[in-house]
């Protein structure tokens, strides 16, 4: 049996591994699902069709899987799903989704989601994340993979973040940040390649110069969005180390929908 504090309010329809352990004074609804070494802390509400991964540590006074902050939800039985190895500190807010999009908030996997962070309706977070403090994130919006958010950066509703960029703190995003592009301010601008991130997660220096490169392309060159994605092609065969990355960035811009960053 999951080990449950007296003062826990466990739906017995919730699934629950036998491992997972459930803090004082917490409500675990219904339609919830949470696997293996994951820990409730005390004061957390997890609600809605949520399901939650294996060893996942939920602080304090968080709101998970309630309804999303959305006039033209009614009622629908929407999802969250929260991956394996996930860090949730104090008072953060996960909503489910909508159908006028997939139905489905995801968190993926070994992300840091720090205190009073919000993913709204919609979201799509991806792995190994970083989020500070009051970090939020409006409607629809994507995270790519290794993105960092810093304290206080504020994410228009359907908004794109590449994998591996950088958002400064008290930035306001109101368009897409390709990979690897650090941007702070207010409104955003584009301050050069997130090095540091990419030193840490072990890229050579061949793929740092390639993908530096490729941003002076976008954002130093004076080309048009268009004519700069051409160039990239090019960009690729002369930073053969970087090819994949670079590919990543052209891709990344093929599907921008707001505009980037520049």
């Amino acid at each position: 049996m999951a080990t449950i504090h007296p003062s826990a309010i466990v739906d017995p329809r919730a699934q629950l591994d036998s491992s997972v352990e459930v803090g004082a004074f917490s409500i675990i609804g219904p339609h919830v699902s949470i696997g293996a070494g994951t820990v409730v802390g005390p004061h957390v509400v997890i609600e809605g069709h949520t399901t939650i991964g294996k060893d996942n540590k939920f602080f304090q006074f968080s709101s998970i899987g309630a309804p999303p902050q959305d006039k033209k939800w009614d009622g629908e039985p929407t999802r969250l799903e929260v991956g394996d190895r996930n860090t949730v500190r104090e008072f953060c807010t996960f909503n489910t989704g909508t159908v006028q999009d997939e139905g489905v908030t995801r968190l993926g996997n070994d992300n840091w989601i720090s205190a009073y962070c919000h993913l709204a309706h919609d979201c799509q977070v991806g792995s190994n994340t970083i989020f500070s403090n009051n970090a939020q994130l409006a409607g629809h919006v994507e995270v790519g993979d290794w993105a960092i958010l810093s304290g206080f950066a504020g994410v228009h509703q359907f908004c794109k973040i590449g994998a591996h960029a950088f958002i400064g703190m008290y930035t306001s995003l109101t368009q897409d940040v390709p990979p690897f592009v650090l941007v702070s301010g207010n409104p955003a601008s584009a301050h050069g390649v997130n090095i540091e991130g990419m030193k840490r997660r072990g890229f050579t220096r061949p793929q740092i110069d390639g993908v530096r490169a490729a941003y002076k392309l976008i954002y130093r060159s004076g080309m048009t969005l268009e004519a700069a994605k051409a160039a990239l092609v090019d960009q690729q065969h002369q930073s053969p180390d970087a090819a994949a990355d670079i590919g990543a960035m052209l891709a990344f811009l093929g599907s921008a929908s707001r505009g980037i960053v520049r």
